[in-house]
């Protein structure tokens, strides 16, 4: 299927790009989230019209995203979970409980802009945890695994 983006997407193109992609990936996801639309010659002519407006509206995107990873950039965020006394965890540290921790030190982060490597953290201490604000906004953030002795 033909698709004209609306915004730069990773490993896709950036924004006014026409692609052909698969027909459920552009039915289930790009055009639901808003990222894309079909390429017919009326959506063209559409974004042409429009192509100014989209493009302010994604360098603001993208300057609110730099603003808050000169903020984030090199954070150290506490996370505690039970452990036995090895400093291995009971359970694992996802991108969700980063992410919660994020939010209690008062940054907007969802839980998909938590990149987790090499999986869940499963021992105690210090963890390098990358933060995608925007496709061009990466950030490196610290975790610190504190364990709760049971």
């Amino acid at each position: 299927m033909q698709i004209i983006l609306l915004e730069k997407v990773a490993n896709l193109g950036t924004l006014g790009d026409v692609v052909k992609v698969k027909d459920g990936y552009a039915r289930n996801f790009l055009i639901p989230t808003g990222q894309a639309r079909r390429a017919t010659t009326k959506a063209v002519a559409e974004f042409e019209a429009r192509r100014a407006e989209l493009e302010k509206a994604s360098a603001e995107k993208l300057a609110a995203a730099q603003a808050v990873g000169e903020k984030l950039g090199g954070k150290t965020v506490s996370v505690s979970q039970k452990a036995g006394v090895d400093g291995r965890l009971f359970g694992s540290v996802t991108n969700f409980d980063i992410a919660e921790g994020l939010k209690a030190a008062g940054f907007e982060v969802t839980k998909q802009q938590v990149r987790l490597p090499n999986g869940p953290l499963k021992t105690t201490g210090e963890h390098a945890v990358s933060v995608a604000l925007h496709t061009d906004v990466v950030v490196d953030v610290t975790v610190a695994v504190v364990g709760e002795t049971v």
